[in-house]
């Protein structure tokens, strides 16, 4: 089996493994059981009824939100579970996460795949995720407060299309009363989400490549993480056949661990021919692309 079967299933079971709550239909409410504490690795919405992990970004603006408002109470509380669970995730995989298990990058995958014409991703733009990170993430909800000290968690109310997808439309579909109070702010994250929907048919990934602040966080880990890509230069003759089948359009042989790199595997398994890039895993080398990986 090759690893490119390997990582859809597993981009599959990450998706079912975090949305199980599959009697949502009848129950009419979200999972809050104890599943619920522990930390999604890719994006995913903690308001989707099928949802049974927390969404990293989400509890991390709501910890940002209150912030002001501890210290005003003097109560100075700190989430260090949140950071400390994504921080884990990111030392140790990187944007491993981003390639195989976020359930919105497999969400635009599939989208990819519809036939179209093709479109590259201007460079510049990939700039804007960590703007969005810096600004809707960490600053806006930390300092654009009301009277009492707390403020919004401006990721997810007004931009997160994963968010109007997984949450926003099923729920208007499970409770009918909330249909007549829809205003201009479902619909304008209704026309962000379809801005995406539409951008990923022809471009490869351009929410996680242009305004993810996930993946800008976990992009900071891609150089130390303890599982990444390992390029041996010795061996690579700069035939750019990594080049073109990279989902994200980097030249993996020039900008080894870019931040940018969703450690996909294509180049490994794909296109090089001099056994030139790697798996490392805590510095132990696994699976050069021409040795295939199979299973019995």
């Amino acid at each position: 089996m090759s690893i490119k079967i390997i990582r859809r299933w597993v981009q599959w079971f990450w998706l079912l493994i975090t949305n199980s709550y599959l009697v949502f239909p009848f129950s009419k409410s979200l999972y809050q059981g104890p599943l619920k504490v522990i930390c999604s690795p890719g994006l995913n919405c903690y308001s989707c009824p099928a949802a049974t992990t927390y969404c990293p970004l989400g509890s991390l603006q709501q910890l940002l939100t209150t912030v002001r408002f501890t210290l005003q109470t003097g109560g100075y509380y700190f989430g260090t579970y949140v950071v400390a669970s994504i921080g884990i995730l990111g030392s140790i995989f990187g944007r491993f996460i981003c390639g195989w298990a976020c359930p919105f990058g497999l969400f635009q995958e599939l989208l990819y795949t519809i036939p179209s014409p093709k479109y590259s991703v201007a460079s510049p733009l990939r700039w804007g995720k960590y703007i969005f990170l810096l600004f809707f993430v960490i600053l806006l909800p930390l300092l654009a407060v009301d009277a009492s000290g707390i403020g919004l968690p401006w990721f997810c109310k007004f931009i997160c299309p994963a968010g109007t997808l997984e949450a926003g439309i099923p729920m208007l579909f499970l409770l009918p009363e909330l249909r007549p109070i829809v205003g201009w702010l479902f619909a304008a994250k209704l026309s962000i989400a379809s801005f995406y929907i539409g951008w990923s048919v022809v471009a490869s990934r351009p929410f996680c490549r242009t305004t993810c602040p996930l993946g800008a966080f976990y992009a900071f880990f891609n150089r130390f993480s303890l599982i990444r890509l390992k390029l041996d230069e010795k061996k690579c003759t700069s035939c750019g056949a990594c080049h073109s089948v990279c989902p994200v359009e980097i030249h993996f042989n020039e900008t080894p661990n870019s931040g940018e790199c969703i450690n996909c595997l294509k180049c490994m398994n794909e296109a090089c021919s001099f056994n030139a890039i790697s798996l490392d895993l805590a510095g132990y080398t696994m699976f050069p692309q021409n040795e295939k990986v199979t299973t019995r």
